[in-house]
């Protein structure tokens, strides 16, 4: 059947047991204790199923990591053996692990040889998922769980480990990938790459990754008909597709846990996300709108000047954002009042002119803030082995992390977000710095080693924060901006934004497919800062003539000449996106800031985004039912078309519209491809 849609073009614009039961084990589990092993099947609906192995039964049979809260669910589910095979069939899936038998064909004589001196770390192990009508999902072909070695280069990971914390593994697990499978998600890469075969991912939070820093979700949508999460939050990394394989290796576990979810559509598997990890609220109404920001408005003055400036040109707009540096210490949770001397009224002001205020709040305190003995003393900073505050001396001197993986701390910090700024009238919160920004390896959260638990810090620390906001303003919706994620960031009332990016074509032309690949890993609120964040060159020089007139911004873009083509370019495409945000490092940033001939483009786009905010609020209901995104790689609508497995710079706005962004300077068309099996029109 074919779609109508509309196209926007931004132009102008070995022994088997039995399945057994003890203390702890789900009833839903199907254990099969082979020699030296325990691999353990798991169904939560009948098109998904948990898949874990370990070398320690009790391992095996531990519940699922961080950002899980969907239960186990074996309703439907079956199990039978044959010759070969034990077999886990529901209505939607079958899962076959292969049975210890000889080798069809004897060892050769170099293989015998080799491992005299060379093994794995485990017996192996063969899982195959099919669909019900047995087409090939998925195919495991081998596991690992090995002790920290010099062979493999990891022997040093031991030093992160106290002799109190359990002992540390590096898993993986290697799975077959057929030449036509492609590979979508992974949380915020920016290398550019939309298919991530052939591109190695590196599945951390990583401020200093070569693209721009980088934060992962490690949940894949294959072309296949399944997705896949992998349940560990330490380092991990992914191999898709290489040598017709694609391994997953993580730095610290004691077990490999995953889930598989198989589904006809994208949406069906979207659906098995969210039960899986929780649903997308919606956000407060204004966050659909046009969010206001720059590094930084100093002062309160400066605020009610913009928001005055908005209002005055009879221009929609929903958000103003405080950034950092409205305290008189980092960490002691004031506003100065040198420069906001009275914060309260300020938001009452922007409330009543149709305006919310969000304000960004680090997670950091210095030594000489009022909070520092406090949270030292109850053990709620990330620490060194010896309980020593981890910090960023020499160079970076804005203190130390409070550890939010601790119950405690989290309430707390709370706390003193809701009475010391919730209190004075703003309505949400941007938590910065959520990586954090002291990477944890080598140092201890609450719940363990920072190399064994290196992603889950923005999940509950944004977490605690959503947290407060309904058990303390239920009346209120949530919203947090995060700079980071992991698996079930989605369900904390979230956007997440993809850090501190350069001002250049080249980020804004790779931020396309990260934003894809990001809302692919099922979080739909994502954003970037519109126009880039890091500081504008003294001097840039295009290859062709700039089409805005630089001449009357100097003031604000110097001598980037073709920085205000840029910024229009950007924010067209920025109307187009989930959550439209502007933000950067620049004097000014309002969109009567770059020039007379970029402002009539900027003022037409601001409106339009209000023309659709209908649609955008229905598109946000519906990812809140069905938790699928709504910004959507072609590949996820288009499955069958082999021109859109890499398709980079055009995308699904809901199921209405598709969007071509011109990313090349001095241009005024671009071609676009319309896919097939479609009915399409301008």
């Amino acid at each position: 059947m074919k779609r109508s849609f509309a196209l926007v073009g931004l132009l102008g614009s070995v022994v088997v047991g039995a399945a057994s039961f003890c203390a702890g084990q789900s009833s839903a589990q199907v254990v099969l204790d082979r020699e030296g092993e325990t691999i353990v099947l798991e169904p939560y609906a009948p098109n998904i199923v948990r898949v874990t192995l370990s070398l320690q039964r009790e391992n095996a049979l531990g519940k699922p990591g961080y950002g899980f809260v969907g239960n186990p669910d074996e309703k439907g589910w079956a199990k039978s053996e044959t010759d070969t095979d034990d077999v886990y069939k529901s209505s939607q899936m079958t899962v076959m692990v292969e049975r210890p038998h000889a080798p069809a064909h004897p060892p050769m004589s170099t293989q015998i040889d080799i491992s005299k001196y060379f093994g794995g770390s485990t017996p192996g192990a063969h899982i195959t998922f099919t669909s019900v009508d047995g087409k090939k999902l998925l195919e495991m072909t081998g596991w690992d769980q090995a002790v920290p070695n010099h062979k493999d280069g990891t022997a040093a990971l031991n030093n992160d480990r106290r002799p109190t914390d359990p002992p540390f593994f590096t898993v993986g697990a290697t799975f077959v990938s057929p030449d036509d499978e492609h590979y979508y998600g992974l949380g915020d890469n920016h290398e550019g790459f939309l298919d991530h075969r052939h591109h190695v991912v590196r599945c951390w939070n990583d401020y200093l990754a070569a693209g721009a820093p980088s934060t992962c979700i490690p949940f894949v949508v294959t072309n296949k008909g399944y997705g896949l999460i992998w349940d560990n939050p330490s380092k991990t990394t992914i191999e898709p597709g290489f040598n017709e394989q694609t391994k997953w290796k993580s730095e610290v576990g004691d077990r490999v846990s995953f889930f598989v979810i198989a589904g006809k559509t994208a949406d069906e598997i979207y659906a098995g996300y969210k039960l899986l990890t929780g649903p997308t609220p919606l956000l407060p109404k204004a966050a659909y709108g046009y969010i206001q920001c720059k590094q930084r408005y100093a002062s309160q003055e400066e605020v009610m000047s913009v928001a005055r400036g908005y209002r005055e040109r009879h221009l929609p707009a929903d958000v103003m954002v405080v950034d950092w540096f409205y305290y008189t210490k980092m960490g002691q949770m004031d506003l100065d009042p040198k420069f906001w001397p009275d914060p309260a009224g300020m938001n009452k002001q922007l409330h009543d002119m149709g305006f919310e205020t969000m304000i960004s709040v680090w997670p950091r305190f210095t030594p000489e803030s009022r909070y520092f003995d406090e949270i030292q003393k109850n053990g709620w900073i990330i620490h060194t082995v010896d309980g020593k505050p981890v910090n960023g001396l020499p160079y970076d001197r804005a203190g130390s992390d409070i550890d939010t993986t601790n119950p405690d701390a989290a309430k707390w910090y709370w706390n003193i977000i809701r009475d010391n700024i919730i209190s004075k009238g703003f309505d949400s919160i941007w938590a910065d710095e959520t990586e954090p920004d002291l990477p944890p390896n080598g140092a201890y959260y609450k719940i363990g080693p920072g190399t064994q638990y290196y992603n889950v810090y923005p999940l509950l620390h944004v977490g605690a924060i959503y947290d407060g906001f309904r058990r303390d303003l239920p009346q209120k919706r949530g919203l947090i901006l995060s700079r980071d994620g992991y698996t079930g960031i989605q369900r904390e009332g979230a956007i997440v934004w993809s850090s501190d990016i350069y001002p250049t074509w080249d980020t804004y032309r790779r931020q396309i497919p990260t934003g894809l690949d990001f809302a692919a890993s099922g979080v739909t609120y994502w954003s970037n800062d519109t126009g880039g964040w890091q500081y504008l060159p003294e001097e840039h020089h295009p290859a062709h003539p700039p089409l805005l007139d630089p001449s009357d911004a100097r003031d604000n873009v110097g001598g980037y000449d073709d920085y205000p083509e840029l910024y229009t370019r950007w924010f067209q495409y920025a109307t187009f996106l989930p959550i439209m945000r502007t933000h950067g490092s620049r004097k000014y940033n309002e969109v009567w800031s770059y020039g007379k001939q970029a402002e009539p483009i900027l003022e037409k786009y601001l409106r339009l985004r209000y023309e659709l905010m209908p649609y955008i609020y229905s598109l946000g209901y519906h990812t809140w039912e069905t938790g699928a995104p709504f910004m959507r790689a072609l590949p996820l609508d288009f499955p069958n078309d082999p021109n859109v497995v890499d398709m980079r710079d055009e995308y699904m706005f809901g199921p209405a519209f598709l969007v071509a962004p011109v990313t090349e300077q001095g241009v005024t068309s671009r071609k676009v491809y319309l896919p097939a099996d479609a009915d399409w029109y301008n």
